[in-house]
């Protein structure tokens, strides 16, 4: 079957987050009235995979949307799709399920930590890990990645990771696999490595893998559950398939002590209850839709070499770094600014495109870069950078 990632679909005006909402930098009247182009939060605008819109309009058609009872056959779809697809045997037991992987990381950091315990993330890192720890009363403790010229992509400094995982109070390693926002996927022997220095010291593994089904060509997701059997992980298909909106994720935790935890801190941060649409949607994406991923991978790897090209012969002064997974690209235009919140205010007020500063993954080690959404039709994005290039 073949899918059209080219529509042009109107989300302006449905109540959308990503089109409806305004900036407070930008003015009433930059960029000559041309209407914003919003490529900055982690959200597609593509349709839904079709065997999706059909679970949810039959589940429509019954008129009470009452408490949801999450169905035996929801975990067999979640098992069967993380076996088939990325040879992870999951077992039933396993599984917890919330609402979302934001609320399952706080679940993991209250059911893990003591206030004032130091979580440690791989800086610049998803926003929200910074807000989660601070949230639960710990500290964040950041190990920098580098940028390694000879291997072209983002590297760990080995040295400084160990020395973190050292410090007494550093009790849990909150991981992005995929990494957002450099585009790192992790290989099996990054893994095995973190694994080994986090066992050395008594720090335990929380990996978000919600962009794990987000995967460039030449790249293998490797589940840290295949790597770790202690380690805690969360997943959701609601960045891969496009329903973050319908509110639903699960916690995949192999020992029976620490599992009563988290579950006891679902309930404590009452996040345990999910919509009636969200199930039927899971299963669909995960039973139904896998030719429908594929086609997503391949259309966003095209729009990330349309960007890099472009960038290359109109934006020499931008450097796109490799894309191994997500479909957020993580661009260094320290040439053509000193402050990226000032340069993302002017693409704003001038071109009228929204991206998110590199500031707020980290507010040193992403200073100096801005994060692209290429999750959209190719026109929006091309149209998006020809702007740019005419401030």
């Amino acid at each position: 079957m073949t899918y059209n990632f080219d529509e042009l679909i109107e989300r302006r005006g449905t109540g959308c987050v990503k089109w409806d909402s305004m900036p407070v930098t930008s003015s009433t009247g930059g960029g000559q009235g041309e209407a914003l182009l919003p490529l900055w939060v982690a959200d597609m605008d593509f349709a839904v995979a079709p065997a999706i819109q059909e679970a949810v309009r039959q589940r429509a058609q019954h008129p009470v949307f009452g408490y949801t009872y999450v169905q035996e056959d929801y975990y067999a779809s979640v098992i069967s799709w993380f076996q088939r697809r990325h040879g992870w045997k999951i077992k039933r037991e396993w599984m917890l399920y919330t609402i979302g992987v934001v609320p399952a990381m706080s679940v993991a950091i209250k059911a893990l930590t003591m206030p004032g315990e130091r979580v440690l993330i791989l800086s610049p890192d998803y926003n929200c890990f910074f807000s989660s720890i601070r949230n639960n009363g710990c500290e964040v403790a950041e190990s920098v990645l580098r940028f390694s010229r000879n291997n072209q992509r983002f590297e760990l400094d080995w040295q400084d990771f160990e020395a973190h995982c050292a410090d007494d109070k550093c009790t849990v390693f909150l991981l992005c696999n995929p990494h957002n926002p450099t585009g790192r996927v992790w290989t099996r022997e990054e893994l095995q490595q973190m694994t080994d220095i986090c066992h050395r010291h008594g720090v335990r593994i929380v990996s978000d893998e919600i962009h794990c089904e987000l995967i460039m060509p030449g790249n293998t997701f490797v589940p840290m559950g295949t790597v770790d059997p202690e380690a805690v992980i969360l997943n959701s298909p609601s960045k891969s398939f496009n329903i973050a909106g319908l509110q639903m994720a699960n916690i995949v935790c192999q020992d029976a002590a620490t599992r009563r935890r988290l579950d006891r801190a679902i309930n404590i941060n009452e996040v345990c209850d999910v919509n009636p649409f969200a199930p039927v949607a899971v299963m669909a994406a995960y039973n139904d839709s896998e030719d429908w991923m594929d086609a997503l991978n391949l259309y966003l790897w095209n729009n990330y070499t349309a960007l890099r090209d472009f960038a290359a012969q109109h934006l020499p002064q931008w450097k796109v770094m490799p894309l191994e997974g997500t479909y957020l690209v993580w661009v260094d235009v320290s040439a053509c600014c000193d402050s990226v919140t000032t340069y993302c205010e002017e693409l704003l007020e001038k071109a009228r495109v929204w991206l998110n500063p590199g500031t707020m993954y980290g507010p040193q080690s992403g200073q100096g870069y801005v994060r692209i959404n290429i999750a959209c039709p190719r026109s929006l994005l091309m149209e998006a950078l020809n702007r740019i290039v005419k401030i």
